[in-house]
């Protein structure tokens, strides 16, 4: 349980509070320290599962709480982006429009958790495919660069590309929830 993947797969779980917190009450300063703590926890995603299967530690835990700690970073943070300006933009109307990759975003990973859930009551597994590899990047780059343009608002095309790496996020995260979901009701009867 405690090998080296597996702690870094719980610190990623243990940051999310203190990424909470300093999105709480932001200013430029804690955006910046949110920037480099969340890089921080995004590195720790890539080389706990590359330590694993390197090192040959792969456990029952880490397969467990890998996809948990990454989905309760990316909706903890959608969650406190939504509440402030960085998901916001110049008019209400324009900040209502951006809520809505948010929404697919959060939506997809609780029906593919459910979907998943369901698939291994009845032994399928489904394997992550490269698409979804590509849309959990842009969505660490639209988040990330959300989270960068708090803390340098005059660099207006940081916040452009986090805006434009959500959209593209969500609909790639449409594309993918597309395809799990035919699975699961493929087993559903």
């Amino acid at each position: 349980m405690l090998t080296l993947p597996n702690l870094l797969t719980l610190s990623r779980i243990l940051a999310v509070p203190i990424l909470v917190f300093l999105l709480w009450k932001p200013g430029w300063y804690d955006y910046a320290v949110t920037f480099v703590l969340y890089c921080l926890v995004g590195i720790t995603d890539y080389f706990d599962g590359y330590l694993a299967r390197a090192q040959g530690t792969v456990s029952r835990l880490g397969v467990f709480l890998d996809p948990i700690a990454d989905k309760i970073m990316v909706a903890a943070v959608i969650v406190m982006l939504i509440a402030r300006p960085p998901l916001q933009g110049a008019a209400p109307i324009i900040a209502d429009w951006h809520l809505i990759p948010a929404l697919v975003i959060l939506l997809r990973e609780i029906i593919v958790s459910g979907l998943r859930e369901f698939l291994a009551g009845l032994r399928i597994s489904v394997p992550v495919s490269q698409l979804a590899k590509w849309k959990t990047t842009l969505q660490l780059v639209a988040l990330g660069a959300l989270i960068l343009s708090g803390a340098v608002p005059h660099w207006a095309w940081v916040h452009v590309v986090g805006l434009a790496s959500l959209w593209a996020a969500a609909a790639i995260t449409l594309l993918t929830g597309w395809d799990y979901l035919r699975v699961g009701l493929r087993h559903m009867d």
